[in-house]
């Protein structure tokens, strides 16, 4: 169990520091116009699942990995509302820099109801 958890901390700390270099500041747009979620994946295999995520402002992704741990770093902050299929909804705040664990729950989706994009660095494990 122990050499699992020294893997996965190599893993994260590897991924890490390979997202510091390869920060892509784009913010995708779909062709009418609506801002859109631009995802980058830096790394699959059976176990994990390393990428970026881009939100422009007002940007919506109805496809989060609700069912799958995931750890979150955000390299430019910002703010999301989560929205769960009950009608509930909350804020979720980032700051520049932040590490947060996020485990598997309800599904919802999100969107970047700030004024600036922001920019997240998701492991997942699978």
């Amino acid at each position: 169990m122990r050499k699992l958890a020294t893997a996965l901390l190599s893993l994260l700390i590897s991924a890490f520091l390979v997202a510091g270099t390869v920060v892509d500041s784009a913010v995708a747009q779909d062709k009418a116009g609506k801002a859109s979620v631009k995802m980058t994946v830096l790394l699959e295999n059976d176990k994990v699942k390393a990428y970026e995520a881009t939100y422009a402002p007002g940007a919506e992704n109805t496809a989060v990995a609700t069912s799958a741990l995931r750890i979150v770093r955000a390299l430019n902050g910002g703010t999301l509302q989560r929205s769960y299929a009950d009608g509930k909804k909350e804020d979720v705040v980032w700051k520049s820099g932040e590490v947060k664990q996020i485990l598997p729950g309800p599904a919802y989706t999100t969107k970047n109801i700030g004024k600036t994009a922001l920019h997240l660095y998701v492991v997942q494990l699978k």
